[in-house]
């Protein structure tokens, strides 16, 4: 398999001033077409750690690929810096320059003399067209060694590297014919150690694959990789694989690939004609963000009531004031009534309730933070969940609310018999 070394430049990347999304993006399109990645890095706009990280690379791997530093400035030196370090010299390609004044022209402006450094490629090198922008990108492979510049707006980069560089790295490393083929199985509710020991049997005899464990926003995202002889051989091994982990792992597996957690419940929700209704106190209106994150929600989601206050609880969800008094705001009793206000006053067919302390203050001994109360109501039964989360707010939000999520989802699949 070939590998990549990813670089990302720009001293407002080190700042922290702005994410780098490009190396993230750029990481999984390269896996999708059989290229490993083996590093990445962040530079500055300095010219000697960004002659250091291109050395680095190309001791690291077949494939450097790098975002940023391409533009007009003194400060963008990623090309120049990328033909030193690979002993090629950089000419004025008189085409790139006629594409430059057009841009200009188009938008009844002077062009600037800087803006001639973005027209200077190495004779040898594939110019990589720029539709978006004024900065074409780089193609450029030499002794073994492949070299791909991109500008850095992620807008330019994405579409630069679907259209221009894609085909010819498969061209270049031969990757139509590549045999392997992997899998992203998503598991919601064991732990990453946990999950590592239910699938001991299959990590320790994977029979032509490989499996690596990912924990992600409380999911355990499994990805096996089958390479056979051919690719319909590579395709059988997944499929017998992916068999034994679900055998394993049950009703924790949430989905594969692109799909998560609420396209699942919105798979079951469907095919059965079930509304469902949130209430919620502490996760503040996230349950409702991950369930209308899908478009067309609205076939099966009613909609949500945040109810942060007691007196919200008391008028919009019908929680008693004595429940509210004996036993809190945070309790199985004030979670209970809220779900089922859902379906008595609203009537929904579902209605699913949180409850619980965020932090980082509110906590007390009896109810720490991380105290989280789910419940779920429907026209026969209540049932209520205790949970204790660790993490800060953010943390215990989300897991809150993809737990509310993944207990509808295993009340739908039971048929209501959980």
């Amino acid at each position: 398999m070939k590998k990549a070394y990813i670089i990302s430049t720009g001293t407002e990347l080190l700042l922290g001033s702005t994410i780098d999304s490009n190396s993230v993006f750029l990481g999984k399109k390269l896996e999708d077409i059989g290229i490993r990645v083996v590093g990445k890095i962040i530079v500055g706009d300095n010219r000697d750690q960004i002659a250091r990280a291109f050395k680095l690379g190309f001791e690291s791997a077949d494939l450097v690929i790098a975002s940023g530093g391409l533009g007009p400035t003194k400060d963008d030196l990623t090309k120049e810096i990328a033909c030193q370090v690979m002993g090629v010299k950089l000419e004025i390609v008189e085409e790139e320059v006629r594409r430059l004044q057009d841009f200009f022209a188009r938008r009844r402006r002077t062009m600037p003399e800087s803006n001639i450094k973005q027209a200077m490629f190495p004779p040898e090198s594939v110019v990589l067209r720029n539709p978006l922008g004024t900065a074409p990108g780089m193609y450029l492979s030499k002794d073994g060694k492949v070299a791909v510049l991109l500008p850095g707006p992620p807008r330019e980069m994405e579409n630069m590297y679907i259209n221009e560089v894609e085909p010819l790295l498969k061209k270049e490393f031969q990757l139509e014919t590549r045999k392997a083929v992997s899998r992203i199985i998503k598991v919601l509710g064991p732990g990453e150690s946990q999950a590592e020991e239910m699938l001991e049997d299959v990590i320790d005899d994977p029979r032509g694959c490989s499996l690596a464990l990912l924990a992600v926003d409380g999911e355990v995202h499994i990805k096996v990789t089958a390479e056979g002889r051919d690719i319909n051989d590579s395709q059988r091994i997944l499929e017998r694989v992916t068999e034994k982990i679900k055998d394993k792992m049950s009703d924790n597996v949430i989905g594969y690939d692109r799909e998560n957690l609420s396209s699942a419940v919105a798979k079951l929700l469907m095919n059965k004609g079930k509304i469902v209704a949130v209430a919620e106190s502490c996760t503040g209106g996230l349950l409702a963000k991950l369930i209308t994150d899908l478009p067309g929600s609205s076939r099966y989601f009613w909609g949500s009531i945040t109810s942060y206050s007691n007196e919200a609880k008391k008028i919009l969800l019908d929680v008693k004031e004595e429940t509210l008094a004996r036993y809190g705001a945070v309790s199985k009793e004030t979670a209970a009534q809220m779900a089922q206000a859902l379906i008595h006053r609203y009537g929904v067919d579902i209605g699913l309730a949180t409850t619980g302390i965020a932090g980082p203050d509110g906590g007390t001994a009896e109810k720490p933070v991380g105290l989280v109360y789910i419940a779920l109501a429907d026209n026969n039964c209540c049932n209520v969940k205790e949970l204790h989360f660790t993490g800060n707010r953010e943390t215990v939000r989300l897991l809150t609310a993809k737990t509310a999520l993944d207990l509808l989802r295993r009340h739908l699949i039971s048929g209501g018999k959980d």
